[in-house]
């Protein structure tokens, strides 16, 4: 008794994409064949009987000539002699009384003779050596009548031609037949190999719908089409791993950031409302509490930049842009920073403008960060600077600012550009992380990249931004600040 699984296999097989494609190919080729052998078959045969046709002809006009010379005797002792030869025609020669006088047949059905035409037909008849009534062969023949009541056929056995055509329909027997064999092995074996990753690959996408991200479509290493597709998939898995990793890293952050402020603003609260008669206190807890608020609203503000700049908004104005007038403002507004730091803050001197197609307020701000975090970080070691460059380099500006703080261990540069990321992992220092994603999110909206490299010592964040074509329709400088307005809103 078979299993119970096996004829549902069977049907899952016959309800394949591959089967159906097997199907309907072996349908085509068969056809195929069938039609290019029998077009073959077909006209060898319409060739032959045309070259039996002009062969009976010619034998029949050339007999006439014999017979106008010499009468009947010489036609018979023609037809005698022709007869004798190897590969002869058939000739066959009676009287008026339905005697055969001369010829090389034993026998041909009397109607045949008999008949008053002459179109070339094939008639049955049997050989000389040959015993038995006419029809053992098959002959294309022609018959004709003479003066005197005498008449004359002449033909050409086409036994070749009928095994011709019994080779051609064996041919197509075995054609058509071989094919439905391999086209079914050839069905079998591709239906199991197809079935087999299809079911690797819903194994797979379980897996993932159960929760485990680290599943991954099976790659055998043969480069056909379901390795590409294999190959890709696995790139977006991997993609998608990581984004969900960095989301849960994102929200497990963004909660212990926002908790601290928040719970300090409870208490503050907490303890106004416990004191309700003095005054100077409740108002001094509201301005601590509004100034935590607006630290919470200044963060939600940079998620809000971050995301609107990583999805290239449209509303966000490009045009020709200075930046050595930009590092020129960022060097004016954070020298009180500096100064109070005690950080020697200096840019490279830079000869004219140096112009690039870019938002300027995204390009300032990305710097700003920059040049904040280096400030912040420079201020730990003695002798702090900070150093803000410009420089061309095949083809894409760059933007370098250096310090001499302790640095990026290289192993953290990687990760310090996502958001919430900070290296300090007691989270003492303020601040949220997010200085170094909105560079990156700046510098990937300008095709461009953020680059972090060893100053020995300090750290060197290089902001790299391609050249770009300048818009046709260069906005006006009152339009790009509104556009970039709402882009901070």
């Amino acid at each position: 008794m078979p299993k119970s699984g096996a004829r549902p296999a069977r049907l899952r097989l016959l309800r394949t994409t591959a089967f159906k494609l097997a199907a309907v190919y072996l349908a085509v080729f068969a056809v195929f064949a069938a039609f290019l052998i029998f077009y073959i078959a077909k006209n060898t045969t319409q060739l032959i009987t045309a070259q039996v046709a002009e062969a009976v002809d010619e034998e029949v006009k050339d007999l006439a000539r014999h017979f106008d010379v010499g009468g009947i005797g010489r036609l018979a002792r023609v037809i005698d002699r022709r007869s004798r030869q190897p590969g002869a025609s058939l000739y066959v020669v009676v009287t008026p009384a339905g005697d055969i006088l001369v010829g090389n047949v034993a026998a041909v059905p009397p109607e045949v003779l008999e008949s008053q035409s002459s179109a070339l037909r094939p008639i049955p008849y049997s050989r000389l050596d040959e015993e038995g009534e006419a029809g053992e062969h098959v002959a294309l023949a022609r018959v004709f009548a003479m003066p005197g009541g005498f008449r004359l056929l002449v033909g050409r056995d086409i036994g070749e031609r009928q095994h011709f055509v019994a080779v051609i329909r064996q041919a197509l027997f075995l054609t058509v037949g071989l094919m439905v064999v391999l086209g079914l092995a050839s069905w079998i074996f591709v239906s199991r190999r197809v079935l087999k990753r299809i079911d690797s690959i819903s194994a797979t996408s379980r897996q993932i719908m159960s929760g485990d991200l680290s599943g991954r479509l099976e790659v055998t290493g043969t480069a056909d089409e379901f390795d590409r597709l294999a190959v890709s998939l696995n790139a977006m898995l991997a993609r998608i791993e990581a984004l969900m990793a960095g989301l849960k890293q994102v929200s497990d952050n963004i909660a212990h950031d926002l908790k601290t402020p928040l719970t300090r603003m409870r208490s503050r609260v907490e303890q106004a409302l416990a004191r309700a008669e003095d005054v100077e206190q409740c108002k001094d807890t509201l301005a601590a509490t509004l100034e935590d608020a607006d630290q919470l609203i200044r963060t939600f503000d940079a998620l809000l930049m971050i995301a609107r700049t990583e999805a290239g908004s449209s509303g966000l104005a490009f045009a020709k842009t200075d930046a050595a007038a930009i590092v020129a403002d960022m060097v004016e507004l954070y020298e009180p920073v500096a100064e109070e730091a005690g950080v020697t803050l200096a840019a490279e001197p830079q000869e004219g403008p140096v112009a690039f197609i870019g938002n300027r307020e995204l390009v300032s701000q990305a710097i700003a960060n920059l040049v904040d975090n280096a400030i912040k970080h420079a201020s730990e070691v003695e002798e702090p600077r900070v150093t803000i460059s410009l420089c061309r380099v095949e083809g894409a500006l760059e933007v370098a600012v250096s310090d001499n703080g302790p640095g990026i261990p290289e192993a953290d540069r990687a990760r310090v550009v996502e958001r919430f990321v900070r290296l300090d992992e007691s989270r003492s220092r303020p601040g949220f992380g997010l200085g170094l994603s909105l560079v990156a999110a700046v510098a990937k909206l300008h095709e461009g990249h953020l680059r972090l490299e060893d100053a020995a010592p300090g750290l060197r964040a290089v902001l790299v931004l391609p050249e770009q074509e300048e818009p046709e329709n260069e906005p006006d400088a009152a339009q790009g600040k509104t556009d970039a307005a709402a882009a901070l809103a």
